[in-house]
């Protein structure tokens, strides 16, 4: 017991160290970083060339090298080094720019990654001395969302890490608390293994794709040993190196657990009745016996529970310390409530998971109660600390409904409330197998003797007839009786009785839908949360000058265009009629004519509305061909604001180019 004490104490050091590293850098802000100012301002219209771009977040943000591009009228990059901080302020950006820029309309595209981890981006225009046509696509250079086959694969191994830690937590901790001898069952024991393999190499997964991710680019660019390290720099980075290590610590755990429980006790002998005072002394003595060789396996357990106890507590501060928890109102409390509340799903979800597996290998009902009991402190834990979460990440009721994070919030609620529902259900056949159980225990141990005598007789039947070469068929007849016997016992003790059949079906239906609560949980974490965004579309709309038109009325933009291509329709003039110039739907007719004022027709049309002040957009209209160079659609335009209209044409293979103006929607 020294060694395993002393590999114990050495791997809860490695805990605190770890627990140290994810938490040290947690600090307040809010929740997803917003871009909250420019200089220059969005959409203005600067008389000289400035010297550099500046961004201001809402929150710090972490910087790449390409974090921050600038890109001039024919969309090339005329940002000048890699962006930094302003005075050493996380919450800013600035990239210098080259000088002698000249007049028209400059693109900045930027992306970033805010303090809980989720990448941001977008893109706004300046001009200098008068706006001017653009070549460059805003959506197209934004940047904001990431590919859709690395979004999916990064959410997938997010998914798998929060099932692999809830199997390994709750595996370890349901043998520990509730059913020690489970881990000499192999099931179990290949349960612990899944978990840990599986949380192994989704962390991996997620390290690799995480810069992809942030950036934007494709699968391909997973091994990029470039990206992995700009990841490691980061918090999340740190995180997902702190897991890697603990998850080292946690194979020893899982060395020890199955090494010190899992090797088979010897029963103690039941004591016998005392009837004088020499027996009282000698049963007595043979009870400090059993309490002296118990207290090995005693202090081992123990001591497993302490160090698997801190080593769940630092794997969840690998997500508690790199999300939602980690930024905000009420840092302080967040995080702690944060983690109880990840520990209690494990607990339960994890403990669903032996549960179905113990089921199969004779699983005590004293077990089956007592996991009941401690299922329900559980999901009293997950009911309160997912309350004030909720609180916290909501702000306001309306977010239940206006907002992305609140639907799934809802979503996540509805599936909870089935998971209880059917754990309601379980406790009913759990009280049944209780009952069930006891009152079959005398029956059994009189068909046991019934059965043993029985078969005594069969035996001794048989090697009678054998012995004395009588009935040979007899005991062949005998013999194949015994092998169905037996064949339909080992049947039974499978399936259990039907309190345990039915108890085993109501868990695998729990487990079920806990794989569907698992999968809503990382929806929401990489949502903003609806405080923020809320927050985000309450913000006032800068002033801006430009074109305007009031409510109800139609008003006609002209918006000239040269592709710089050589056939006719190369360059002309684009018509925008919008109608009735207000919020909501709004009637739109795209008109294009060439240089002589005829209608023209282009391979690639597309008209976008943006509303910079609120980072809303570009939002894109189908258009419908009405005819030779005229089109029509509907625009939805949710608030006002001075919008910009863009139209981009393209009149050859490579010949496009972009135009834009401003519409002033709303007083």
């Amino acid at each position: 017991m020294t060694g395993a004490r002393r590999r114990l104490g050495a791997l809860l050091a490695v805990l605190v160290a770890a627990l140290g590293l994810v938490l040290g850098g947690a600090t307040a802000a809010s929740a997803h970083a917003t871009l909250e100012g420019t200089d220059p301002a969005r959409g203005s219209v600067v008389a000289a060339a400035p010297g550099a771009v500046t961004l201001t977040f809402s929150e710090g943000v972490s910087l790449a090298a390409d974090s921050v591009r600038v890109l001039d009228p024919q969309g090339k990059a005329v940002d000048d080094g890699k962006p930094e901080h302003v005075d050493g302020r996380s919450a800013t950006a600035r990239v210098a720019l080259r000088s002698g820029l000249g007049n028209g309309t400059y693109t900045v595209a930027w992306r970033a990654v805010s303090e809980d981890s989720h990448p941001v981006g977008g893109a706004f225009t300046f001009s200098i001395g008068a706006p001017s046509d653009t070549s460059v696509n805003a959506a197209a250079v934004q940047g904001a969302e990431a590919q859709g086959a690395v979004a999916f694969a990064y959410g997938t191994a997010r998914t798998v890490a929060y099932a692999a830690f809830a199997l390994l937590a709750g595996a370890a901790a349901f043998v520990l608390v509730v059913w020690p001898g489970g881990t000499a069952v192999r099931g179990v024991q290949r349960l612990l293994m899944t978990g840990w393999v599986a949380l192994l190499l989704s962390t991996v997964a997620v390290l690799l794709l995480r810069g992809p991710y942030e950036r934007g680019t494709g699968l391909g660019q997973s091994f990029d040993l470039s990206l992995v390290r700009a990841t490691l720099d980061e918090r999340i980075g740190t995180a997902l190196a702190a897991r890697l290590l603990l998850l080292a610590a946690a194979g020893v755990f899982l060395s020890l657990l199955v090494g010190q429980l899992g090797t088979p006790q010897p029963k103690p002998a039941a004591p016998e009745p005392a009837d004088d005072p020499e027996d009282e002394e000698e049963a007595e003595l043979r009870r400090l016996e059993r309490a002296a060789a118990e207290a090995p396996q005693r202090d081992a357990r123990l001591g497993l529970g302490l160090a698997g106890l801190a080593l769940a507590l630092a794997l969840t501060a690998t997500w508690v310390g790199a999300d939602h928890s980690a930024v905000g109102i009420q840092v302080a409390l967040a995080l702690p409530l944060a983690a109880v509340h990840l520990l209690a799903m494990a607990g339960w979800l994890g403990g669903l998971a032996v549960l179905v597996v113990g089921l199969r290998h004779g699983l005590p009902a004293a077990a089956v109660d007592r996991f009941s009991k401690l299922a329900l402190w559980l999901v009293s834990a997950l009911v309160a600390t997912g309350v004030y979460q909720s609180w916290r990440g909501l702000g306001s009721w309306s977010a239940l409904v206006d907002t992305s994070y609140g639907r799934l919030l809802l979503i996540k609620v509805g599936c909870v409330a089935a998971m209880l529902g059917v754990a309601w259900i379980s406790r009913a056949w759990t009280a049944r197998l209780r009952t069930a159980d006891e009152s079959a225990g005398a029956p059994q141990e009189a068909r046991a003797d019934e059965s043993a005598a029985v078969g005594a007789g069969e035996s001794a039947a048989a090697e009678s007839g054998a012995a004395g070469g009588r009935d040979p068929a007899r005991a062949a007849q005998l013999a194949r009786q015994r092998a169905l016997r037996d064949r339909a016992r080992g049947e039974r003790t499978a399936a259990g009785s039907p309190a345990r059949a039915g108890l085993r079906r109501s868990v695998v239906v729990e487990t079920s839908v806990a794989v569907l609560v698992l999968v809503v949980t990382t929806m929401l974490t990489n949502s903003p949360p609806g405080r923020v965004a809320q927050a985000v579309a309450a913000a006032p709309a800068a002033p801006a000058a430009g074109a305007s038109a009031a409510p109800g009325r139609t008003e006609e933009l002209k918006l000239p265009y040269d592709t710089g291509g050589r056939t006719p329709n190369a360059k002309g003039t684009a018509t925008v009629t919008v109608e009735p110039v207000a919020t909501g739907p709004n009637q739109v007719t795209l008109k294009l004519a060439d240089s002589t004022g005829q209608p023209a027709e282009v391979p690639e049309l597309e008209l976008a509305f943006t509303l910079p002040d609120r980072d809303l957009g570009p939002l894109p209209v189908t258009l419908q061909p009405q005819g030779t160079g005229s089109w029509t659609g509907t625009a939805q335009l949710p608030l006002n604001g001075m919008w910009v209209v863009s139209v981009t044409v393209r009149s050859s293979d490579i010949d496009q180019v972009t135009a834009t103006r401003q519409l002033k929607v709303g007083p």
